[in-house]
């Protein structure tokens, strides 16, 4: 199936919306193909406050509707415990609110941006949204990752080169406790690393409370000649901080 035939049948319908490059990429469809959707965005602790306003942004500028739903992921206790379901709970709950957000809109149809290359049903979030009726035009139509960002590179929208950027719990190790300041310190150490033109790492807390920093290839030799001013940056968020020198994968 192609994306027009999936719009051509579904002509209206909600939009999980992270402002990420597959559910920007599904807006941007959307619009083209002329649905009427409206993208819904869950603003919980798990997400920085830049995600939400680079989504609020894009949202504007294709002119597409948007609601921001405020959050608290943290008061579910099998989220906060961080096991390694949480994402499925955390998922679930997220879906579950927007499908309530949609129903008072008029929507009864949620799609999601899960793409060709996040086949696996067994993963905790994609076993969620299976549950829960989601539909997936990008992996109904076979569009993976890297096909997605070729097309929004044609498009002309500046979307296509955007890092992944998973949400902020995925920094702490399974088993450690999630809490609103330990994910603040995630968020503020990655800020600092954003502001010294850093863009493609994580800040990940070890099971000792320490802050590894991984950085791609491309950054690394870059974040090894700045190590004392990146320390210095972020030891107010992590008493030790340390670089890791191996590059971390880059995700496509």
């Amino acid at each position: 199936m192609e994306l027009i035939s999936f719009f051509n049948e579904v002509k209206e319908a909600a939009i999980a919306f992270s402002g990420g490059v597959d559910s920007s990429f599904l807006l941007y469809a959307a619009k083209r193909f002329e649905c009427n959707a409206r993208a819904y965005f869950v603003k919980t602790q798990f997400q920085p406050e830049f995600e939400l306003d680079e989504a609020v942004k894009f949202a504007e500028s294709l002119d597409m509707p948007l609601t921001v739903l405020s959050y608290d992921i943290l008061a579910h206790e099998e989220i906060a415990r961080n096991s390694p379901e949480r994402c499925y709970y955390c998922k679930s709950a997220i879906m579950k609110l927007i499908f309530d957000a949609a129903a008072r809109d008029g929507f009864s149809t949620v799609l999601d941006g899960t793409n060709a290359s996040d086949e696996a049903l067994d993963r905790p979030g994609m076993k969620a949204i299976h549950e829960l009726g989601v539909r997936s035009p990008l992996r109904e139509c076979g569009l993976t990752k890297k096909e997605i960002r070729a097309l929004l590179k044609a498009a002309k929208l500046s979307v296509w080169n955007k890092p992944a950027y998973s949400c902020l719990a995925t920094r702490v190790p399974f088993g450690t406790s999630l809490s609103e300041t330990l994910l603040s310190n995630v968020e503020d150490a990655e800020n600092a690393l954003f502001d010294l033109g850093f863009s493609d790492f994580r800040a990940r807390v070890c099971s000792d409370g320490t802050a590894l920093l991984q950085f791609t290839g491309d950054q690394l030799s870059d974040a090894l000649d700045m190590e004392e001013r990146i320390v210095s940056d972020i030891s107010p968020y992590f008493r030790i901080v340390r670089i890791d020198r191996t590059a971390r994968e880059k995700r496509p």
